[in-house]
């Protein structure tokens, strides 16, 4: 059983479900949070299946972790949880940008 594989597409369909919500059911800065957050989870989500066709499985855990953590506090204000979250938010968007470096030094390591 591919687990990363699996997560991916959980994070994938959390991402649209959530992207919607804040599209036709909430309103807000609720309503942003749920944009925001399932626009960067959706694309983190699609980063990290290109990155496990390359092998590169660190940089997909990064992707996956720090898309769950950046939108998941997004998410959770946005269903009323206390704002003090959002600043748990910087802690996975800090894991995207080191899982697209990781990806970068990859790369560089593979030849280009």
């Amino acid at each position: 059983m591919n687990w990363l594989l699996i997560f991916a597409g959980l994070s994938g369909a959390m991402a649209v479900a959530a992207g919607a919500f804040g599209a036709h059911g909430a309103s807000g800065d609720a309503a942003e949070w749920l944009k925001t957050g399932g626009h960067y989870q959706l694309i983190h989500a699609v980063a990290a299946l290109v990155a496990l066709r390359f092998e590169a499985k660190g940089p997909a855990i990064l992707f996956l972790g720090g898309g769950l953590v950046f939108a998941g506090t997004l998410y959770l204000m946005a269903v009323g949880l206390p704002r003090w979250l959002g600043a748990i938010t910087p802690i996975g968007g800090a894991a995207l940008i080191i899982g697209w470096l990781w990806l970068a030094w990859t790369g560089l390591r593979a030849g280009g």
